[in-house]
């Protein structure tokens, strides 16, 4: 995090996020920019070291350090070698499809065992931001999910970075363009995978994610099962929040004191169609997360309680918004079998 880390020979290194990989550019003295390497999965770290570039990168295993050499990866660790050989890790299938007059590229996980005339459940995931980026590499929870028999399944929605600005730029249209990539993306992988039972359907998300399952939850009963983490549930309460003041009249263009701005943070939040809700949801939330408060996660469990619709909050205890990336390893492990065992509650039946 300390730019001058990221200095070499008078050159100021970066990383740039280009569809759904990393790449790695320096800028000289000149402002002149060059290209120097390109990851095809997620450059999580790098350094110069004796005029020699490493890089620690997440591809399709977990993270390993790297010695590049003219844009050339050669491995320098193995650290989970033995692992491996006793893990299943599901293979990474891609396609791509047309969405809102753009091509986007669906991903899709092999549960274990798979069998093209057997049946199986999947989950959908969707990532925060909601200026990030999925890829094709190892992701952890999927991995674990798809080896306890469930197809997983995602996609890089407008509004995720590594495209155009006017891709990425979804102000003021929470929940209408990136929910139609959402469902047209569900659409293509059942049409292209037929063994998904689609009476079995599960969706989880955190962050902006979270809000994209509260979202989908108002507005779909296709799922029949939802587990929602950190997530938005009203953006005229996200004032609460240490961006909330900024963040959310500028992500729906609209301000917290006029009326028509009101209106508008509530037209984009998900609160305001609950009574359309009818899905299963479990609702994940750290007692100190300050970006998303947990006062969204209680007004989404208040307001499916009042409703009768199958319910659970579970509150992570000095845990906050980055639970699932930094949090305790025991609580980390909890909230992936909470998960898990909510899913497999309905979707195993």
């Amino acid at each position: 995090n300390n730019a001058r880390t990221h200095i070499f020979n008078q050159e100021l290194y970066y990383l740039t996020t280009v569809n759904d990989h990393s790449e790695l550019y320096k800028v000289n003295s000149d402002f002149e920019i060059e290209f120097v390497y390109k990851s095809t999965g997620s450059i999580d770290g790098f350094v110069y070291l004796n005029q020699q570039l490493m890089t620690i990168e997440l591809l399709d295993k977990p993270q390993e350090l790297y010695k590049i050499t003219k844009n050339k990866r050669k491995a320098l660790t193995n650290l989970n070698a033995q692992l491996l050989q006793e893990t299943y890790i599901a293979p990474i299938k891609t396609f791509t499809f047309k969405s809102n007059k753009d091509e986007l590229t669906g991903y899709v996980l092999l549960p274990y065992g798979y069998v093209e005339d057997q049946s199986y459940p999947a989950i959908l995931n969707i990532h925060g931001g909601p200026k990030t980026a999925y890829g094709p590499i190892y992701y952890h929870e999927m991995q674990y999910w798809a080896s306890q028999g469930y197809f997983v399944f995602y996609t890089n929605p407008h509004g995720s970075s590594g495209r155009s600005d006017d891709f990425s730029d979804i102000r003021g249209k929470y929940g209408t363009i990136e929910y139609d990539d959402l469902m047209t993306l569900v659409d293509e992988v059942l049409k292209r995978y037929p063994q998904i039972d689609e009476k079995r359907l599960g969706v989880t998300g955190g962050s902006y994610g979270g809000f994209m399952t509260n979202w989908i939850i108002t507005h779909t009963q296709r799922f029949k099962a939802a587990v929602t983490q950190r997530s938005i549930s009203n953006w005229l309460s996200f004032t609460m929040s240490d961006i909330g003041y900024f963040f959310a009249p500028d992500q729906n263009a609209a301000d917290y004191y006029s009326q028509q701005g009101q209106a508008k943070l509530w037209d984009h939040s998900p609160l305001k169609y609950i009574q359309q809700a009818k899905t299963p949801t479990l609702i994940i939330h750290s007692d100190k997360d300050y970006r998303c408060p947990i006062d969204q996660g209680y007004q989404l469990y208040s307001a499916l309680m009042d409703l009768q619709v199958p319910t659970k909050m579970i509150v992570f205890h000095d845990e906050n918004h980055d639970l699932s990336r930094s949090g305790k390893p025991q609580a980390r492990i909890k909230r992936l079998e909470a998960i898990t065992l909510w899913m497999d509650q309905y979707l195993k039946k």
